[in-house]
């Protein structure tokens, strides 16, 4: 016994009337959401207790300038960190021997689940634990020998302790990109003779970094925020340097609005250079897609 499926389609003189209301419902809206914007905004300058005038006044003063020049290059080293740490723990991740992939997903673990200023504080404190860091034959004669707290001073234990988080998971980060990669292009290099290490540079990372690009852009503009937490260690970023400013003249509100302005700023700098990545890394797929598309015409 067949059936027959009745389709009822709306007249074209209907489905114009639709797209009108819907295009006068969005222009509505629209409308609406802009004038919210506009009194907020308007509200915002007009309140003269946010002392914008304060703001602008310590907006490109020495202390802020150089608190943000520290933020920059601690994003920047600490992201280069995580990076090159996650490709290795990405990589120990996929070894065949099973102790190596298990340590890789038990360093992971770990420093994905303890919390960022847990870590500054252990690594700060770490002298407690050992107070010497030596080098030397163990029951032997040691050859270098130093205070642990001239070793690692506030700056090196919040590299140290940002680049093991970051390691953590950017190593996630490049394990999915390397799980993208069809096991056919894998087995194909190898086919051909390729090394290891020839067969990551030129088959599998550079499309790895293609997909991996907008997270790993989000992790540093992640990286950019959690690093306001090094001023419980007294590292002087842009919210320490802000902090011993308002800690002296009480104007707490307007420094952290320049502080604010500051981490914005830095956002969209991160922003533009995450797209321009993208840009470059995904150009060979616009150049291939025309291509594609005339071989099949």
């Amino acid at each position: 016994m067949s059936t027959v499926e009745i389709v009822h389609e709306r007249p074209p003189g209907v489905r114009l009337l639709a797209a009108r209301r819907s295009a006068r419902h969005n222009l509505a809206v629209s409308a609406v959401v802009l004038v919210i914007a506009v009194l907020a905004l308007f509200s915002i300058a007009r309140n003269h207790r946010f002392q914008w005038g304060v703001v602008g006044s310590y907006l490109t003063t020495g202390a802020v300038l150089k608190g943000l020049l520290t933020t920059f290059w601690l994003t920047f080293l600490v992201v280069a960190l995580g990076l090159v740490g996650g490709i290795v723990v990405a990589l120990l991740r996929r070894s065949r021997v099973p102790a190596i992939s298990w340590l890789a997903w038990l360093f992971t673990w770990f420093f994905r689940s303890v919390p960022m200023l847990v870590q500054i504080i252990f690594w700060f404190n770490f002298a407690a634990l050992y107070p010497t860091l030596s080098f030397g034959i163990p029951g032997g004669p040691t050859f270098v020998s130093a205070p642990t707290n001239s070793v690692i001073s506030p700056l090196v234990a919040v590299i140290i302790g940002f680049a093991l988080h970051e390691s953590a998971f950017m190593g996630e980060i490049i394990r999915a990109g390397l799980n993208s990669v069809p096991s056919g292009q894998w087995q194909a290099a190898r086919s051909l003779g390729m090394t290891e290490g020839r067969l990551l540079r030129r088959v599998v990372l550079p499309q790895v970094i293609r997909v991996v690009l907008p997270t790993i852009g989000n992790e540093a503009i992640s990286v950019m925020k959690e690093t306001s937490l090094i001023s419980v260690i007294a590292v002087t970023d842009l919210l320490y340097s802000v902090q011993l400013i308002y800690s002296v003249n009480f104007q707490t509100i307007p420094l952290l609005i320049v502080a604010t302005i500051w981490y914005l700023a830095f956002t969209i700098v991160l922003g533009m250079l995450q797209w321009l990545l993208e840009r470059r890394f995904g150009r060979s797929v616009r150049i291939a897609a025309p291509a594609s598309r005339g071989a099949a015409a």
